[in-house]
């Protein structure tokens, strides 16, 4: 295939730096509980001169980065899904890994981490888009352990200042354009010093109590153990007290839009606008084609799982792939109109936009490595 117009050779970038940029804006612990993403084949250190995008990693489409300069595919959907006994070519997927590790093709994913995106870039905002959904909004919502800790320690008043100055070089307190960021409340530390302990404050056997400050920070994840370190090197306490508390995020995370369309439509003409917008020429819809619609919710890819979430979000219709006869049945009974786009029409839609955004994330972190969209189609029904 040949290096591509615009790619430069000699970028200098590594798998590393763009698994850094990738896991930044699609943090992995956003992905759900059973899914595999990050990177799947390749050596981190390996220098990369360009980025191949695809929504599937097939031997084609290793074929194609194969064929160019040293590449990374970013692939939606994961090369490596279920975990393997062995790496051999007696499986599709064992197979095209071998392909692509002889080859020096890294092959990472993101996959439902890159369905909950809010940066546009998610799988169900191509829907919400041509349809002009007004505020659209995640159709599912799901708390879960965030990307951040709140460190809780206690501190002699005259130790604040220095014990901040080391945490805060250490990662903690940063919290947007801000650094140092902290709450402290004065209160009353009690404990007797045992035998054997050389105590700040007090005397061995006998009760103590000394006013302390309570600090707290917030700790990113990855830096818990080097602001610990800090911690315990700044205090001057013998024995530091603290407590980690996870962050609870993500209540505007979740899979699916739902939103208002501009105006009520026919569900036969709803269901052409998107076969012919999004393109999906295999579409096909359930439900009375006179209907009058108006609130929508979709899902890219394989929805039909999340059918009771449309419903309780008060969905008239519900865009998706792959649903099946049993619960489209169902679905109709209780009065949600369907759209079946497939899963890759509906999936494969997101990739233009995902590209745009990560060359925006990459010119942001002064990666120049070029971003492509493979031009392997991937879709395998005709």
């Amino acid at each position: 295939m040949g290096q591509q117009a615009g790619e430069r050779p000699g970028s200098g970038d590594t798998v590393a730096d763009w698994m850094a940029l990738l896991d930044d804006a699609y943090p992995p612990e956003e992905a759900a509980a059973w899914d595999h993403v990050g990177l799947q084949v390749g050596d981190p250190a390996a220098p990369i001169e360009r980025v191949l995008v695809a929504l599937d990693v097939t031997s084609a489409v290793v074929e194609e980065a194969a064929d160019g300069p040293p590449s990374l595919i970013l692939a939606h959907h994961p090369l490596l899904f279920q975990p393997l006994r062995s790496l051999t070519p007696s499986s599709a997927s064992g197979r095209t890994a071998l392909a692509a590790a002889r080859a020096g093709v890294a092959v990472a994913a993101a996959h439902t981490n890159l369905d909950v995106a809010r940066d546009g870039a998610g799988t169900s905002d191509p829907v919400a888009t041509l349809l002009g959904l007004r505020s659209p909004t995640p159709l599912t919502t799901e708390l879960r352990e965030g990307r951040r800790s709140t460190l809780v320690t206690f501190v002699p008043d005259e130790a604040v200042e220095a014990v901040i100055d080391a945490l805060s070089a250490a990662g903690a307190g940063r919290v947007g354009d801000y650094e140092r960021c902290s709450f402290r409340v004065a209160g009353t530390g009690t404990f007797r010093p045992l035998a054997g302990s050389d105590p700040y404050a007090g005397a061995v056997g006998e009760d103590a109590a000394e006013p302390e400050v309570r600090l707290e920070v917030t700790v990113p994840r990855a830096r818990v153990g080097a602001v610990i370190r800090a911690l315990r090197d700044a205090h001057p306490y013998e024995e530091a007290a603290y407590h980690l508390i996870p962050v609870i995020e993500g209540a505007e995370v979740g899979f699916g839009r739902v939103g208002e369309l501009p105006s009520p439509q026919r569900l036969a003409d709803l269901a052409a606008l998107v076969r012919d917008r999004l393109p999906a020429p295999h579409l096909r819809f359930a439900g009375d084609p006179d209907r009058l619609v108006e609130r929508v919710a979709t899902v890219g890819g394989a929805g039909d799982g999340l059918i009771g979430a449309a419903l309780g979000a008060g969905a008239d219709v519900y865009i998706t792939g792959d649903l099946r006869h049993h619960v489209t049945l169902d679905a109709l009974e209780q009065g949600l109109a369907m759209i079946d786009a497939g899963h890759h029409a509906t999936e494969v839609a997101a990739m233009p936009a995902w590209v745009d955004r990560l060359v925006e994330l990459a010119a942001a972190r002064g990666l120049s490595a070029p971003v492509v969209a493979s031009g392997t189609p991937t879709g395998p029904w005709r």
